[in-house]
């Protein structure tokens, strides 16, 4: 089954009733997953560092991204209750670190096993190699990433799963971690891979949807997409592609200030999300071909007989002007008829009356 993350992210707008009212979105959404982010905004950004272009457009205001990122942080203690939260309504909490010390607070104090690598820190080889040392099974997302980039960072990954803790971290230490038969092996059990366009909204002709097949093959690991798009289209053509995991930003008001709102679904677009990936999921079924249940039992209605095109005496000779082909299909098949031309009936027939020499 596809596990869906309803990426909460910072669309709580720092505000701690906000955080919860989005966990009681995804998880009445039907969400397996409600994720935030972790942060402390002096660790993540320089005082000099800008706005994306995106940010700038999307809350209208121009700031520094420290400036913006501080009013948007959680604190530790908000993160316990919402922990307590989930586990009391039954969804899993998730949170992605962009810091080392919130990684650790993430794993050391709230007791997460499963993290989330953003695509922004991909090449941050040090916290990418924390991630994997943990031991987490890791979603690694590849925003802006060509495939060296992301085979790099699988190889700091399988560095950091399989090497002595006291091992010296080196360019060729992960490259020979990542070919070896433990690297590859620690990846395939602990690691998803996602496809994601960073752009918010993505535009449909970036999107690149195939990508994300090409990262399955080229990797051989559990893919997934992480969808920045407008609407549920993109996500639901993901796992009719076979993602294994999909992550949706979502946001109890679009028209809230924040830099993310604009690019992410409101709680009915989730919830009708959510349905239409759990039909898609019922409607992959079986690559075998054959009938359904259903099917079987409408085969004889749907399907065709030869039939007595008009009164046939015993002896006559079938052909073209006495054999037609009608509903039911509980006769002759219709594969028959070069059979029965030139032979003689067996019996008498009326017409419309089911052969069945």
């Amino acid at each position: 089954m596809t596990l869906i993350i309803a990426e909460a992210g910072v669309n709580h707008n720092g505000q701690e009733k906000l955080a919860f009212s989005l966990v009681d979105a995804a998880h009445k959404a039907g969400a397996d997953i409600v994720k935030f982010q972790t942060f402390k905004a002096k660790n993540l950004v320089t005082e000099e560092a800008k706005q994306a272009e995106y940010q700038v457009a999307n809350t209208q205001k121009q700031e520094s991204q420290l400036a913006m990122l501080s009013r948007l942080e959680l604190s530790y203690e908000v993160h316990h209750e919402l922990v307590k939260y989930c586990n009391s309504l039954g969804i899993e909490f998730l949170s992605t670190a962009f810091d080392l010390e919130s990684l650790d607070f993430l794993v050391n104090d709230l007791g997460l096993t499963r993290l989330k690598l953003p695509s922004g820190e991909l090449t941050n080889a040090p916290l990418v190699l924390r991630h994997a040392r943990t031991g987490c099974d890791l979603i690694v997302s590849t925003g802006m990433a060509t495939l060296s980039d992301i085979e790099t960072a699988l190889g700091v990954i399988a560095f950091g799963y399989t090497a002595d803790i006291n091992a010296e971290p080196s360019i060729l230490g992960f490259q020979e971690a990542y070919a070896s038969e433990a690297g590859q092996k620690a990846l395939k059990e602990k690691v998803t891979i996602l496809h994601c366009t960073t752009e918010y909204p993505a535009p449909m002709e970036e999107i690149n949807l195939k990508a994300m097949d090409t990262l399955g093959r080229a990797f051989d690991l559990a893919a997934g997409y992480s969808d920045h798009s407008e609407g549920i289209t993109i996500p639901i053509a993901a796992v009719a592609r076979g993602a294994v995991l999909i992550e949706k930003h979502f946001t109890l008001d679009k028209n809230m200030e924040g830099p993310d709102h604009k690019a992410s679904l409101e709680p009915s677009e989730l919830s009708v999300m959510v349905k239409a990936i759990r039909q898609i999921e019922l409607a992959l079924g079986s690559s075998v071909k054959t009938p359904t249940k259903s099917e079987i039992k409408n085969k004889v209605v749907a399907r065709k007989s030869l039939v007595a095109a008009v009164d046939i005496k015993s002896g006559d000779v079938f052909s073209d002007l006495n054999l037609t082909i009608k509903r039911p299909g509980t006769g002759l098949s219709p594969y028959k008829y070069w059979d029965l031309l030139g032979c003689k009936a067996a019996k008498n027939y009326k017409a419309g009356e089911l052969i069945i020499e």
